[in-house]
């Protein structure tokens, strides 16, 4: 693309050095830059791109965007934020992908993942097509495997390219996570939202956001950029509801859910059993009996998410319900990966996601078995959930093993000992401390009996650990099918 046509895209304060260059790509990294790509100075949390635009140019960048002038004689577009505005380059490289895809997004503190493919089932039983972007990567039905992804939204090239790709395979609908940092980042700047969906906000990521009032903000740019004819699936019984409510602008259709307050769709008489949750759905004078191979009331929360966006979108409660009852667990979320004892792998890394795997565990577990935790906190994190996630522990099971999770540049010790402050009693016989996860995982064996439930918490799909010093592989799945003798379940 001709430097020329993004400058026209792109809200310039001044462009120096100019010349019709071709834009063969975008890059913010100076490690993996091409020939004849523009290389955006990105101001980081650690790194400001500004100090490797040198080296950059060294590597054959052909063009700048930058918010100071640099004493580097290519074409520099100069701009008040290039974290903003290396959003709109990418959605011009890319020829604005989302303006002709049926783009729905997912936002909240705990469920994205598994809403996103309750979605994408859901779409695919009303015979579409539909792609998917999160957590796990992103693939192109749900029966693809996942394609590597560096964060739960890509950074704007990243998914500009990836929407890019999607309609050239004629795939004209996408589900995606949309997390608190893209939005907070300007990632899905220039997007088109179909639709928008809210699980629930509790507290995560105030490390970066400071206050929950920051990350509600954050997270309400999904819901206050939606255009006329688009629609919000908001959850009723949240604390923030009426919040979102009012950051939704007029024209735009809204459909709540929930299980406590009175709402658009709601799920009643709901019972657990050992194979799953059922449930009757209601919306209106429709309603349908619903028999999800999941467990626990958060999954009722998000089956209820995920109806409403196939409602919202058209299609029938009974393709939603065909779609939901043909759907097994989603990887690494209340994945069981053992029966004897029964090991749940779990990716909750909140005081919420903990309370509420923990909630729908104990509905498992024999009465005269033992419900046993498992979990850590990462390191370079907010801090504060720490002794709130060892409270909830301690109050929701019967025995802790308090791990690493990943513990980064942070020492495990400390990360631990921030764990154990919110514990009323340390009991020997009860809470369990081992600062090497495997060897945490190892530990379960000696404390469970076959009838035991345990929960492997915060880790979920990752397959890696991240240390000070390195990351290695690490899955907490195969540590567990390791351990115990009993075949896996499938």
């Amino acid at each position: 693309m001709e430097l020329g046509k993004i400058i026209k895209a792109v809200d310039c304060i001044e462009v120096l050095n100019y010349k019709d260059v071709d834009i063969k790509g975008i890059s913010y990294n100076s490690k993996t830059i091409n020939s004849h790509e523009i290389f955006v100075c990105l101001r980081g949390e650690h790194v400001d791109g500004h100090e490797y635009a040198q080296m950059a140019f060294e590597k054959g960048a052909v063009a700048l965007m930058v918010e100071k002038p640099l004493n580097i004689e290519i074409p520099q577009l100069i701009v008040n934020s290039t974290q903003e505005k290396i959003a709109d380059l990418a959605c011009c490289f890319y020829h604005n992908p989302s303006l002709e895809l049926n783009l729905i997004g997912v936002t909240g503190t705990n469920g994205k993942t598994t809403v996103t493919h309750l979605v994408q089932k859901i779409i695919e039983e009303d015979e579409k097509k539909c792609a998917l972007i999160g957590t796990l990567g992103y693939k192109l039905s749900s029966s693809d495997d996942y394609l590597e992804a560096k964060h739960t939204t890509p950074q704007a090239p990243e998914l500009q390219k990836t929407l890019s790709k999607i309609l050239k395979k004629d795939v004209l609908n996408v589900v995606t996570e949309v997390s608190s940092h893209a939005l907070e980042q300007s990632r899905v700047r220039g997007c088109k939202f179909s639709g928008a969906v809210l699980t629930n906000l509790t507290q995560d990521h105030l490390d970066f956001h400071i206050t929950m009032e920051n990350y509600f903000k954050a997270k309400s740019k999904l819901f206050s950029g939606l255009q006329k004819g688009s629609f919000a699936v908001i959850n009723n019984d949240d604390k923030w509801t009426d919040r979102f409510l009012s950051e939704i602008p007029k024209d735009v259709n809204i459909l709540t859910y929930g299980v406590k307050k009175n709402s658009g769709l709601m799920a009643v008489d709901i019972e657990f059993t050992s194979r799953g949750v059922n449930f009757t759905c209601v919306c209106g004078d429709e309603k349908e009996e619903i028999r999800l191979h999941l467990n626990g009331m958060f999954s009722v929360y998000n089956a209820l998410a995920a109806i409403g966006t196939g409602i919202s979108m058209g299609i029938s409660m009974k393709t939603c319900k065909n779609a939901l009852e043909n759907t097994r667990s989603v990887a690494g979320r209340f994945e069981i990966v053992n029966s004897e004892p029964m090991v749940i792998v779990d990716y909750a890394h909140t005081p919420d996601g903990l309370e509420n795997i923990l909630r729908a565990a104990r509905e498992l577990t024999p009465k005269n078995a033992n419900l046993i935790c498992l979990f850590g906190c990462g390191g370079d994190r907010d801090a504060t959930k720490r002794p709130k996630m060892g409270k909830i522990a301690q109050a929701l099971s019967d025995k802790v093993v308090i791990t690493s999770d990943n513990p980064r540049t942070e020492d495990p010790q400390q990360i631990i000992t921030d764990i154990l402050s919110g514990l009323k009693l340390i009991n020997p016989k009860t809470v369990f401390v081992e600062p090497d996860r495997r060897l945490a995982i190892e530990m379960l064996k000696k404390i469970s009996k076959p009838e035991d439930v345990i929960i492997v918490a915060g880790k979920g799909h990752e397959n890696y650990q991240i240390l000070s010093d390195r990351t290695i592989h690490f899955d907490d799945r195969e540590e567990v099918q390791k351990l115990f003798s009993s075949m896996p379940v499938a």
